[in-house]
């Protein structure tokens, strides 16, 4: 981890990530063969229907700009720019009726696109 890097410890005021989150990171991350060393990576692209989009993936290294936010034996990379639209972010995982995967409550988020995959500012 880089000197620069913001290490936040446990659950933020900024970015909450729920134990259902975790659970399935843990999920994906064993049934992939992903290193214990890679972390979440978190982010908001432009695009989408509403103007933003969110992005995950795995990433074995931090940049010099990124939050890491560990909890629960994991870690959550977050960059710069993206942490500033995702300040006060819920990240939660639902498996219900309506289908699975991970939802973003965003309080930043003034407009949603119908699929939910999207916001604007």
């Amino acid at each position: 981890m880089s000197e620069e890097t913001k290490f936040v410890p446990g659950v933020t005021e900024d970015v909450n990530i729920t134990e259902k989150a975790v659970s399935e990171v843990k999920r994906i991350m064993k049934e992939n063969n992903i290193p214990d060393n890679f972390g979440l990576r978190i982010g908001v692209k432009g695009g989408g229907c509403s103007g933003f989009t969110y992005s995950l993936g795995f990433d074995g290294e931090t940049k010099p700009t990124d939050t890491v936010i560990e909890k629960d034996g994991i870690q959550v990379f977050i960059d710069m720019k993206s942490f500033l639209y995702l300040s006060g972010t819920e990240v939660d995982y639902t498996d219900g009726l309506s289908g699975k995967g991970f939802v973003f409550n965003n309080p930043n988020a003034k407009r949603t696109c119908g699929c939910g995959s999207s916001f604007g500012t």
